[in-house]
């Protein structure tokens, strides 16, 4: 997999972020991994279609999601995940990977996302390529999310 995938993903996490109310994100490191991702409690998965086939997917904690969630509902306490928080989860994620996808047109890779899947379930390994694909982990005031990209095509 091409490295440079990774960037029209940092670069809208670096942008939607601040513009949804969050602190300015740190970037911790970027690495391959091979196949398995380990859930860490909360794990959304946005796919991509046409011009690259693949997915982005966003694991944190359930602390970091309680976070997130709540930072999304401009405020509202989180302390389980109903309806609303995860609402809040999923529309996280869509914006996220939308900004994405326009820096993908940006290298001339059309593509389009699916809806954002959810999943809460700590510990579980999730086989998401048949091969190594790139791990992003970011930090958002305190908070950690992990984010994979798999993908079959290089740009």
């Amino acid at each position: 997999m091409d490295a440079k995938l990774v960037n029209p993903i940092i670069d809208a996490f670096m942008e939607v972020m601040p513009q949804m109310g969050f602190p300015m994100p740190k970037r911790l490191r970027v690495y391959l991994q091979d196949r398995n991702l380990i859930s860490n409690g909360v794990i959304l998965t946005v796919g991509f279609t046409q011009g690259m086939n693949g997915k982005v997917i966003y694991n944190m904690t359930a602390d970091s999601a309680r976070y997130f969630a709540s930072t999304m509902m401009l405020g509202v306490p989180v302390s389980k995940f109903g309806d609303l928080a995860q609402s809040a989860l999923r529309e996280m994620s869509n914006v996220l990977t939308a900004r994405a996808a326009t820096h993908f047109a940006d290298l001339g890779v059309e593509v389009d996302i699916t809806t954002p899947e959810l999943t809460i379930s700590e510990d579980n390994a999730i086989k998401i390529s048949d091969s190594k694909f790139l791990m992003v982990e970011m930090d958002v005031g305190g908070y950690r999310i992990d984010i994979a990209l798999a993908v079959d095509r290089d740009v």
